[in-house]
């Protein structure tokens, strides 16, 4: 089966990463064939190349001129001619909102990846609910419970974000990452990886961490670069912020990476304190792959990974006394850290094994078009 993936492209965060090991991990599930079909380039092309994967560009697209939508249309209906693939399926409302009508007019069935909780208000959603897609994937039941805000008589289907186990890390690694940052070999170090964007819960890991002043032995990276000027402002205010919570010399801000897997495998603690609610967690996955312990805040995506697991913690949101405290318990307690560690991977392959995710993906796209070919 031909699938072809309908994305703009022009940032990086969880679901270009997940678009990247849909390239990466194709021949787990040969039955399955990715192509995609993006409005710009940048990192997410680039990464989809390297990994073999077909890509194509339909020019880019600005929603409020509408010259670029009908290019980048006629484009699309131009390159399904050529390709013909088997399905098409888009991710985000804006995506579907500009390419579905074209693909559907071309005859192709089309589904709606949703990635991240919707309530039907954004101006996307509203013009995403003109045209109900065949059918509706969602990566948690947490975003599975808002689906029919948008799409109230949708077919919809559950399928985790397949997510790469780590390479192999040479063997020295954790030492020369922090040979490179000048990181002592017995310093706990806590990490955040993701996009800056406030309700990722920055802020609320520095307040928590201004009440481990007293405590010796650790320091956090914030791994993740701004990309866009509100990202920018905000990473201001979180420097601002950790020195005003006393922690400035113990917070290092490496920016974006391409190498998270190495900087993963030289720390010792995950912790993602959501200040609203995570759609899945990739990161999250990532980091139990590699084995750390995951602090987490009780809701959305985070709780459905961790909870009745003995691989994270969750905590309350929005308290950072509480998170605090577990993180000192944890740095404070390396036998506990390694026992939680030693869980993570299992976990990480029960939810996001790619093979096993990809034959899921396969099976509900070979039942939508079975079910419209019956229906003819």
């Amino acid at each position: 089966m031909k699938l072809l993936h309908v994305y703009s492209g022009n940032l990086y965060g969880g679901v270009e990463a997940m678009l990247v090991v849909l390239a990466r991990e194709r021949a787990t599930f040969p039955d399955l064939e990715p192509e995609f079909a993006l409005c710009f380039e940048g990192r997410l092309a680039r990464e989809l190349r390297a990994c073999g994967a077909t890509v194509h560009i339909v020019g880019a697209v600005r929603a409020s001129r509408p010259g670029s939508v009908f290019r980048a249309r006629r484009a699309l209906r131009a390159l399904l001619a050529e390709r013909r693939p088997d399905f098409v399926m888009c991710h985000s409302s804006w995506a579907y909102s500009i390419f579905s009508p074209t693909a559907r007019r071309a005859g192709y069935p089309v589904g709606f990846w949703l990635h991240d909780a919707v309530r039907g208000s954004h101006w996307t959603e509203r013009w995403a609910r003109i045209r109900t897609p065949d059918v509706v994937i969602y990566n948690s039941e947490f975003t599975g419970r808002t689906v029919k805000s948008v799409f109230a008589k949708a077919r919809a289907e559950l399928v985790h974000c397949p997510v790469s186990p780590p390479g192999s890390v040479e063997p020295d690694g954790r030492r020369a990452i922090r040979q490179e940052l000048g990181v002592a070999p017995e310093t706990v170090v806590i990490v955040q990886v993701g996009r800056l964007e406030r309700w990722k819960g920055h802020a609320l890991l520095l307040h928590a961490l201004g009440f481990l002043g007293d405590l010796p032995g650790w320091e956090c990276w914030i791994v993740g670069g701004a990309q866009r000027v509100l990202e920018r402002t905000y990473e201001s205010q979180l420097r601002t912020l950790a020195v005003s919570r006393g922690v400035r010399t113990r917070v290092r801000f490496l920016g974006e990476r391409d190498d998270v897997t190495r900087v993963l495998a030289a720390a010792d603690i995950f912790c993602q304190p959501n200040a609203q609610a995570e759609p899945f967690g990739v990161a999250i996955i990532e980091a139990l792959y590699a084995g750390l312990p995951v602090v987490a805040t009780d809701m959305g995506g985070p709780s459905e990974i961790l909870h009745g697991e003995t691989c994270g913690v969750l905590v309350p949101p929005k308290q950072p006394q509480e998170l605090a405290n577990v993180l000192r318990a944890l740095v404070e307690h390396p036998d506990r850290r390694r026992a939680m560690g030693e869980s993570g991977p299992a976990r990480a392959r029960a939810l996001c094994d790619p093979g096993a995710q990809l034959r899921r993906l396969h099976e509900v796209l070979a039942a939508v078009i079975a079910d419209r070919a019956t229906a003819r």
